[in-house]
């Protein structure tokens, strides 16, 4: 969703009148909130993988009191296509992805060797086939001041006297994106030695994981992961100097948020899905067997992040 950002703004670089709906997930919203690009977010009903064609058949005639010019799909599913159809929008622009020719009939064929990121491959879609690649905009979510202050108050949040360091341990596509405990919890202990404040972010799934770093880093970190709604994550993000963060959805809204953000990458490519900030460091040891793209370390060894020690993310820091 942050990436998809970027070509929202390349539309409205192009159009300067277009308005933009974005058909999504509920959870996604919070996000939408934060983009001006963005005039009305509608809710998806179906959850990830649910088909449903009724379902999808019955939103699309919903959406056709809209009267849209274009939809752009940007899923590579066939499903995903379905609701764009029946709304009968008349331009449908798509990857052709699981061959969809006629729900999309503004298909184009990718071009894996050409578009190599995933931002690239979406912001491609706001132009002409064949077009000239625009220079990709970078993702820029404004969170609301009076939101923040609430969130300040409702987590007590004490007044800025120190620099703030926000932690992102959790990776809900497997093992093999998270950066060891241990590491975590020696770059938070420095820090809070330094007189840092150390904020913990992530989902409840995360909670044992920041619980543990909190806990080897003598308990005296924030720990918010699994406290916060999404919008109150990106209001006590907003507060941060700077973000460590392994291959994750959050890493991407810290650096949307213009935060310097410090990424870990493993098993995942930082070629394809880099945090879109110009001052945002990545390290990444590129051995032999990663990016493997797995779940979990075929090997069990996960030298790829381990062998990352914390010195080096310190030395980032400027804590030394």
């Amino acid at each position: 969703m942050v990436m998809a950002q970027s070509l929202f703004m390349a539309l409205k670089e192009q159009h300067n009148h277009c308005v933009i709906d974005v058909l999504a997930p509920a959870w996604s919203l919070a996000l939408m909130e934060c983009m001006p690009e963005v005039r009305k977010a509608i809710i998806m009903p179906l959850g990830h993988g649910q088909f449903d064609f009724k379902g999808r058949k019955a939103l699309g005639k919903q959406l056709r009191v809209e009267e849209y010019d274009e939809s752009i799909v940007l899923p590579n599913s066939w499903k995903s296509a379905l609701v764009p159809y029946f709304a009968n929008i008349p331009k449908r622009t798509g990857y052709l992805g699981e061959i969809r020719w006629g729900l999309l009939n503004n298909s184009r064929k990718l071009d894996k060797q050409f578009l190599t990121k995933t931002v690239q491959r979406f912001v491609a879609l706001a132009s002409a086939p064949n077009a000239i690649l625009p220079i990709i905009p970078q993702p820029r979510l404004l969170v609301d001041p009076a939101s923040v202050a609430e969130t300040v108050s409702t987590f007590d949040v004490p007044e800025k006297t120190s620099k703030v360091l926000g932690l992102c341990p959790g990776a809900e596509y497997g093992p093999a994106k998270r950066w060891p405990e241990t590491h975590y919890a020696e770059v938070a202990k420095q820090a809070l030695e330094k007189g840092w404040q150390v904020f913990l972010f992530g989902s409840a799934k995360d909670e044992p994981v920041t619980a543990k770093i909190n806990e080897l880093a003598g308990n005296g970190c924030r720990d918010v992961a699994g406290k916060t709604s999404l919008t109150q994550a990106l209001d006590l993000m907003s507060l941060c100097d700077v973000v460590v963060s392994n291959d994750s959805g959050l890493m991407h809204v810290a650096a949307a948020l213009n935060i310097k953000t410090i990424a870990l990458y493993g098993s995942s490519d930082p070629n394809f899905t880099p945090p879109l900030h110009p001052e945002a460091e990545v390290i990444s040891l590129g051995l032999s067997c990663s990016p493997c793209f797995k779940r979990e370390c075929p090997l069990v060894h996960l030298d790829c992040l381990r062998k990352i020690l914390p010195k080096q993310v310190l030395a980032l820091l400027g804590i030394v």
